[in-house]
């Protein structure tokens, strides 16, 4: 199967089944002309890989699933090692939200307290303009 082809039928881009293939995830050979061609499961494989990168987890997680990849990840058991591949990813994902929700706070609280008080224009604070905010420090 050409990467057209592959992509197509796993509802991906070739440049996709190019990627998880310079990441080690997928395995094609060189036709005479030049073309890479991938074996009947490599579909199974990309469908896995997909579906495990839409659910969270970054191209090194995937390769932990990498003997699994062929067969039907979504509908398989999960084991003990794979759940806690995906459990470190979510403490990931949980602390960097939680980062990223610090830093928005204290930016709301650094535009709250450039805003002018309820009733006041601002005026004294910037020089007659309207909507001027003074600079966080």
């Amino acid at each position: 199967m050409r990467i057209g082809e592959l992509a197509a039928a796993a509802g991906t881009t070739p440049r996709a089944v190019r990627h998880y293939e310079q990441a080690g995830l997928l395995e094609s050979e060189r036709a005479p002309n030049g073309y890479r061609r991938y074996p009947p499961r490599a579909l199974n494989r990309v469908r896995s890989i997909r579906f495990l990168v839409r659910a969270g987890l970054t191209l090194d997680d995937v390769r932990h699933f990498l003997p699994c990849l062929d067969g039907d990840v979504a509908a398989a058991p999960p084991a003990p090692d794979k759940l806690a591949v995906a459990r470190a990813r979510l403490a990931a994902l949980d602390a960097r939200i939680a980062a990223q929700t610090e830093v928005r706070d204290r930016l709301a609280a650094a535009l709250s307290s450039a805003d002018p008080p309820a009733g006041e224009d601002g005026a004294d604070r910037d020089g007659g303009r309207r909507g001027g905010a003074r600079r966080p420090s």
